[in-house]
């Protein structure tokens, strides 16, 4: 009976993440990624995250998740975050060196704060962005 219940527990719990995973998945704001947009944030000196991912992918789900949980807890700091499209933008995939779909690269400006394959903690995706938006340029 103890082991049903801990089954019941489980699935449970499976069936809640997924429904936030399904319903959450878009819910992020980005843009496409185009190499003139990238530029041109980099010049300006913004925060961006280039977030390699694919529609299948359960971990760059979780990512989404865990992107939108930061922006709703930090209105006040503008993520500029391009979207790679791991199926569609090969050549692009390849030029930023990426493993796999689920790549988080951060930049301020022209540094490149973060590298990143399959992270989902909150409190670590957090705590990178935070370093670079805090990042004051010694020029």
């Amino acid at each position: 009976m103890i082991e049903q219940s801990k089954l019941y527990k489980q699935l449970f719990a499976s069936l809640i993440m997924f429904f936030a995973l399904a319903f959450n998945a878009n819910a992020v704001e980005h843009e496409a990624y185009s190499a003139e947009r990238f530029k041109a944030l980099q010049a300006t000196g913004e925060v961006v995250l280039l977030d390699i991912s694919a529609d299948w992918c359960p971990t760059c789900a979780k990512q989404q998740v865990v992107l939108e949980k930061y922006r709703t807890a930090n209105p006040d700091k503008n993520l500029h975050i391009l979207r790679v499209d791991f199926d569609k933008q090969k050549n692009v995939v390849r030029q930023l060196r990426a493993p796999r779909q689920s790549t988080l690269l951060l930049y301020k400006g022209q540094e490149q704060f973060w590298y990143s394959v399959a992270e989902t903690r909150y409190e670590v995706i957090e705590a990178e962005i935070n370093k670079a938006f805090n990042f004051k340029s010694k020029k």
